[in-house]
């Protein structure tokens, strides 16, 4: 469906391949190897399947080679990322041919749509798992190890994982994903994720609290509470008599301790509410960064989108948030080229960009997957030189404003929580302030971990340059 171009705000760690348990020192009979592509959620559920693997015996190598068992966590949100996964298969068929045992598994969002084409027509796996069946994977490998294709792809309207405590791949110690809820209700013309991932289910508030609460006694420092829409959580909770909402939510997070910084992602701009906005406002450790998709400033195309607002709403919540939350970031995802969209239409994006000046785009030309609402209903007649064209536009003016929107900056001081050592130097660390920018400054003694106040001297369009001026 949709392709990243602008590399230099592309947040995801598309391919990331699975590393060893840091600290794990147990002795494993059999050594797994995983790569994920696409969302955050994907990468949390490689790290749940971590965690059901470690139980059965299996450890993790960041080598392919050693690994008894190869999976990859897949994505059907591009058209990129279905084309990299299966390149990506067809490297693994030497070794297949090689070692006797080898296997390969597809995890994740394409396993569904693609089953028969991996299993019996290129016969490029052994194991197809949906996103919902990763319990049923010790099972369906032990069924693999006799030579049977396994698969199991069946969705589930209750699942949730919330009793599996995550392995942290990847980590850095200092921040960690916790998904609250799974699938998506909200059948966006575009989009395959109510067909890979299912009806929306809220995870056991209870479950999220104490996973939140052992990684900050672990040492972490800010978690991202994730699903496909995080506005539409809602829990029951009868025992406690309560009605639990994402505002609700929100504050029992950020309640564990003022030194736990709490984000979220995705929001759907129909379903974020006063209450949640109300709630950031409340708590200085939930950040003042919301991720509020528009996908296109056309109402014909919002319509077509099957979006449900429409621009006129979106810049009202836009304003809204402003309103109550002065200097809050602002990101967003934007669609060119989508089924008959016109110079006008493409002219509406640009306008409404030039609006709401989003700090950082996730932006895509848009490419039909097939089940979607779009595919079954709509022509793809915008020509492709067309969608790149309107798509460099879109960057260009993202660029501008990202800019702008650092140069801003220049002269104010923001905490910062230290994530690392900066790629560009050893002799720098880097961060993230409040709004969700990274901020690089000088090492001294400090380390990952601290929260610093940084004063910002100079910037680049991605980056806050500065010194510290204070620690805690």
């Amino acid at each position: 469906m949709l392709e990243i171009v602008d590399k230099v705000h592309d947040e995801s760690r598309q391919g990331e391949a699975v590393a060893p348990l840091q600290g794990d020192t147990r002795t494993y009979l059999k050594k797994f190897y995983i790569e994920s592509y696409g969302c955050q959620m994907n990468f949390n559920d490689s790290e749940i399947v971590a965690s059901i693997l470690n139980k059965e015996g299996f450890g993790a190598t960041r080598n392919a080679e050693e690994a008894d068992l190869v999976l990859l966590n897949t994505c059907s949100i591009r058209e990129k990322a279905e084309q990299t996964v299966r390149k990506r298969l067809t490297e693994f068929k030497k070794t297949k041919r090689d070692r006797p045992g080898f296997l390969v598994g597809v995890l994740g969002c394409m396993a569904e749509r693609l089953k028969a084409k991996f299993l019996e027509e290129e016969k490029l796996v052994d194991l197809v798992v949906g996103p919902d069946a990763y319990r049923s994977l010790p099972a369906l490998i032990e069924e693999a190890e006799t030579g049977q294709k396994a698969i199991n792809v069946l969705l589930s309207r209750e699942e949730t994982y919330g009793d599996i405590s995550p392995v942290r791949l990847n980590s850095n110690g200092v921040t960690a994903f916790v998904s609250i809820m799974r699938g998506c209700n909200n059948m966006c013309a575009f989009c395959v994720v109510p067909f890979t991932r299912g009806r929306e289910r809220s995870r056991d508030p209870h479950s999220i609290l104490e996973e939140a609460t052992d990684l900050f006694e672990s040492g972490y420092r800010e978690v991202t509470l994730l699903g496909q829409n995080v506005d539409s959580y809602y829990f029951v909770d009868e025992a406690a008599g309560e009605t639990i909402t994402f505002a609700t939510l929100l504050e029992k997070v950020a309640a564990i301790n003022p030194l736990l910084r709490v984000r979220f992602s995705t929001s759907h701009p129909k379903d974020i509410t006063d209450d949640v906005l109300f709630a950031m406002a409340r708590h200085e450790n939930i950040c003042n960064y919301i991720h509020l998709p528009v996908q296109s400033g056309s109402n014909r195309i919002l319509q077509l989108m099957n979006r449900t607002y429409t621009r006129e709403w979106y810049m009202k919540k836009v304003d809204r948030i402003r309103e109550i939350l002065p200097g809050c970031g602002l990101s967003t995802d934007v669609i060119t080229g989508f089924c008959t969209e016109t110079e006008e239409d493409h002219a509406d994006t640009l306008a409404m960009m030039e609006y709401a000046h989003y700090d950082l785009a996730y932006m895509f030309a848009y490419s039909e997957r097939p089940g979607t609402l779009a595919a079954r209903r709509y022509q793809d007649d915008v020509p492709e030189a067309v969608k790149k064209q309107r798509l460099a536009e879109v960057v260009a003016l993202h660029r501008r404003h990202t800019l702008e929107s650092m140069q801003q900056d220049v002269g104010k001081t923001f905490k910062v929580l230290i994530e690392g050592i900066s790629k560009r130097s050893e002799n720098d660390l880097f961060g993230r302030n409040d709004q969700n920018k990274v901020v690089v400054f000088p090492r001294g003694n400090h380390r990952k971990g601290e929260y610093v106040t940084v004063k910002v001297e100079d910037c680049t369009a991605g980056t806050l340059l500065g010194q510290v001026v204070e620690g805690r």
